[in-house]
Protein backbone atom coordinates (compact mmCIF):
# COMPACT_ATOMS: atom_id res chain seq x y z
CA UNK A 1 0.00 0.00 0.00
CA UNK A 2 1.41 3.36 -1.07
CA UNK A 3 0.76 6.37 1.11
CA UNK A 4 0.37 9.70 -0.65
CA UNK A 5 0.47 12.80 1.46
CA UNK A 6 -2.26 15.38 0.93
CA UNK A 7 -0.94 18.89 0.47
CA UNK A 8 -1.49 21.14 3.47
CA UNK A 9 -3.50 23.84 1.68
CA UNK A 10 -5.69 21.23 0.01
CA UNK A 11 -6.31 19.41 3.29
CA UNK A 12 -7.44 22.63 4.94
CA UNK A 13 -9.67 23.47 1.91
CA UNK A 14 -7.71 26.59 0.93
CA UNK A 15 -6.44 25.69 -2.55
CA UNK A 16 -7.83 23.69 -5.44
CA UNK A 17 -4.59 22.67 -7.12
CA UNK A 18 -6.22 21.34 -10.30
CA UNK A 19 -7.90 24.68 -10.89
CA UNK A 20 -4.72 26.61 -10.02
CA UNK A 21 -2.58 24.60 -12.46
CA UNK A 22 -5.16 25.12 -15.21
CA UNK A 23 -5.09 28.88 -14.61
CA UNK A 24 -1.29 29.00 -14.54
CA UNK A 25 -1.05 27.08 -17.83
CA UNK A 26 -2.74 30.03 -19.54
CA UNK A 27 0.43 32.09 -18.84
CA UNK A 28 -1.73 35.18 -18.38
CA UNK A 29 -2.06 37.44 -15.35
CA UNK A 30 -4.94 36.41 -13.10
CA UNK A 31 -7.75 38.57 -11.79
CA UNK A 32 -8.09 37.12 -8.30
CA UNK A 33 -11.48 38.00 -6.84
CA UNK A 34 -12.40 37.26 -3.23
CA UNK A 35 -15.57 38.15 -1.34
CA UNK A 36 -15.44 38.68 2.40
CA UNK A 37 -18.25 39.42 4.83
CA UNK A 38 -17.50 43.14 4.66
CA UNK A 39 -16.30 43.72 1.15
CA UNK A 40 -14.61 42.69 -2.07
CA UNK A 41 -10.88 42.23 -2.64
CA UNK A 42 -9.52 42.22 -6.20
CA UNK A 43 -5.93 41.63 -7.23
CA UNK A 44 -4.05 41.22 -10.48
CA UNK A 45 -1.46 38.54 -9.86
CA UNK A 46 1.33 37.30 -12.09
CA UNK A 47 2.96 33.90 -11.55
CA UNK A 48 6.71 33.75 -10.97
CA UNK A 49 8.86 30.77 -10.05
CA UNK A 50 9.70 32.12 -6.60
CA UNK A 51 6.07 33.01 -5.82
CA UNK A 52 3.08 34.95 -7.10
CA UNK A 53 3.56 38.70 -7.51
CA UNK A 54 0.73 41.18 -6.99
CA UNK A 55 0.73 43.77 -9.76
CA UNK A 56 -2.31 45.81 -8.68
CA UNK A 57 -4.98 45.48 -6.03
CA UNK A 58 -8.23 47.11 -4.94
CA UNK A 59 -10.18 46.76 -1.74
CA UNK A 60 -13.81 47.86 -1.82
CA UNK A 61 -13.04 50.21 1.10
CA UNK A 62 -11.29 52.45 -1.43
CA UNK A 63 -14.73 53.31 -2.84
CA UNK A 64 -15.40 55.55 0.18
CA UNK A 65 -13.22 58.20 -1.47
CA UNK A 66 -15.74 58.54 -4.32
CA UNK A 67 -18.79 58.58 -2.04
CA UNK A 68 -19.84 54.94 -2.19
CA UNK A 69 -20.61 53.05 1.01
CA UNK A 70 -18.91 49.69 0.49
CA UNK A 71 -20.50 46.35 1.23
CA UNK A 72 -20.11 42.87 -0.17
CA UNK A 73 -22.89 43.33 -2.72
CA UNK A 74 -23.04 43.25 -6.51
CA UNK A 75 -22.85 47.03 -7.18
CA UNK A 76 -19.81 47.34 -4.89
CA UNK A 77 -18.09 44.46 -6.68
CA UNK A 78 -18.79 46.06 -10.07
CA UNK A 79 -17.40 49.44 -8.99
CA UNK A 80 -14.35 47.75 -7.45
CA UNK A 81 -13.74 46.00 -10.77
CA UNK A 82 -13.95 49.32 -12.59
CA UNK A 83 -11.45 50.85 -10.18
CA UNK A 84 -9.03 47.95 -10.65
CA UNK A 85 -9.32 48.24 -14.44
CA UNK A 86 -8.45 51.91 -14.17
CA UNK A 87 -5.27 51.00 -12.25
CA UNK A 88 -4.47 48.18 -14.69
CA UNK A 89 -4.70 50.49 -17.70
CA UNK A 90 -1.91 52.63 -16.28
CA UNK A 91 0.22 49.45 -16.04
CA UNK A 92 -0.63 48.49 -19.65
CA UNK A 93 -2.35 45.23 -18.76
CA UNK A 94 -4.78 44.14 -21.44
CA UNK A 95 -5.94 40.58 -20.83
CA UNK A 96 -6.72 38.69 -17.61
CA UNK A 97 -8.10 35.32 -16.64
CA UNK A 98 -10.60 35.21 -13.77
CA UNK A 99 -9.61 33.28 -10.64
CA UNK A 100 -12.47 32.89 -8.15
CA UNK A 101 -10.66 30.45 -5.89
CA UNK A 102 -12.95 28.02 -4.10
CA UNK A 103 -16.09 30.11 -4.70
CA UNK A 104 -18.72 28.26 -6.67
CA UNK A 105 -19.65 29.95 -9.91
CA UNK A 106 -23.29 31.01 -9.88
CA UNK A 107 -25.28 33.32 -12.10
CA UNK A 108 -25.43 36.36 -9.81
CA UNK A 109 -22.14 35.95 -7.97
CA UNK A 110 -20.53 39.23 -6.94
CA UNK A 111 -17.17 37.98 -8.19
CA UNK A 112 -18.50 37.83 -11.74
CA UNK A 113 -19.86 41.37 -11.29
CA UNK A 114 -16.29 42.46 -10.49
CA UNK A 115 -15.07 40.80 -13.69
CA UNK A 116 -17.84 42.58 -15.60
CA UNK A 117 -16.70 45.90 -14.09
CA UNK A 118 -13.16 45.25 -15.31
CA UNK A 119 -14.30 44.30 -18.79
CA UNK A 120 -16.65 47.30 -19.05
CA UNK A 121 -13.75 49.61 -18.23
CA UNK A 122 -11.52 48.27 -21.00
CA UNK A 123 -9.73 45.18 -19.65
CA UNK A 124 -10.42 41.90 -21.44
CA UNK A 125 -11.38 39.33 -18.76
CA UNK A 126 -11.67 35.71 -19.83
CA UNK A 127 -14.34 33.63 -18.03
CA UNK A 128 -16.63 36.57 -17.32
CA UNK A 129 -20.39 36.17 -17.75
CA UNK A 130 -23.21 38.48 -18.76
CA UNK A 131 -25.08 40.33 -16.02
CA UNK A 132 -28.47 41.99 -15.74
CA UNK A 133 -27.91 45.78 -15.70
CA UNK A 134 -30.60 46.23 -13.03
CA UNK A 135 -28.67 44.00 -10.64
CA UNK A 136 -25.35 45.68 -11.43
CA UNK A 137 -26.71 49.12 -10.60
CA UNK A 138 -28.45 47.96 -7.42
CA UNK A 139 -32.03 48.54 -8.54
CA UNK A 140 -33.04 45.27 -6.90
CA UNK A 141 -31.64 46.50 -3.57
CA UNK A 142 -33.31 49.89 -3.97
CA UNK A 143 -36.72 48.34 -4.68
CA UNK A 144 -36.37 46.08 -1.65
CA UNK A 145 -35.35 49.03 0.54
CA UNK A 146 -38.44 50.90 -0.59
CA UNK A 147 -40.66 48.00 0.43
CA UNK A 148 -39.38 47.85 4.04
CA UNK A 149 -39.50 50.54 6.71
CA UNK A 150 -36.60 52.91 7.35
CA UNK A 151 -35.63 51.38 10.70
CA UNK A 152 -35.15 47.92 9.21
CA UNK A 153 -32.06 46.29 10.64
CA UNK A 154 -31.13 45.14 7.14
CA UNK A 155 -30.17 48.69 6.13
CA UNK A 156 -29.31 50.24 9.51
CA UNK A 157 -25.59 50.57 8.71
CA UNK A 158 -26.39 52.28 5.41
CA UNK A 159 -28.52 54.88 7.20
CA UNK A 160 -25.87 55.30 9.91
CA UNK A 161 -23.36 56.27 7.17
CA UNK A 162 -25.90 58.64 5.52
CA UNK A 163 -26.22 56.38 2.50
CA UNK A 164 -29.81 56.00 1.32
CA UNK A 165 -30.32 52.48 -0.10
CA UNK A 166 -33.58 53.63 -1.72
CA UNK A 167 -31.47 55.82 -4.03
CA UNK A 168 -28.82 53.16 -4.68
CA UNK A 169 -29.21 53.11 -8.46
CA UNK A 170 -28.72 56.91 -8.67
CA UNK A 171 -25.76 56.85 -6.29
CA UNK A 172 -24.30 53.98 -8.32
CA UNK A 173 -24.37 56.02 -11.54
CA UNK A 174 -22.71 58.95 -9.76
CA UNK A 175 -19.94 56.70 -8.40
CA UNK A 176 -19.49 55.06 -11.81
CA UNK A 177 -19.08 58.46 -13.48
CA UNK A 178 -16.55 59.55 -10.81
CA UNK A 179 -14.43 56.46 -11.49
CA UNK A 180 -14.51 57.03 -15.25
CA UNK A 181 -13.74 60.75 -15.04
CA UNK A 182 -11.19 60.81 -12.20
Amino acid sequence: MIYSRIRRRRASALTNYRKRIALLKSRMPRLVARKTNRGIILQIINYEKDGDRVIASVNSKELKTIGWSPRGNIPTAYLSGMLLAKKAKSLSIGKLVLDTGLARPSKFNALFAAAKGCSDNGINVINSIEFDENRLSGKHIASYAKSVNKEATRFSKYYKENFDPKQMDLLFEQAKNRIKSG
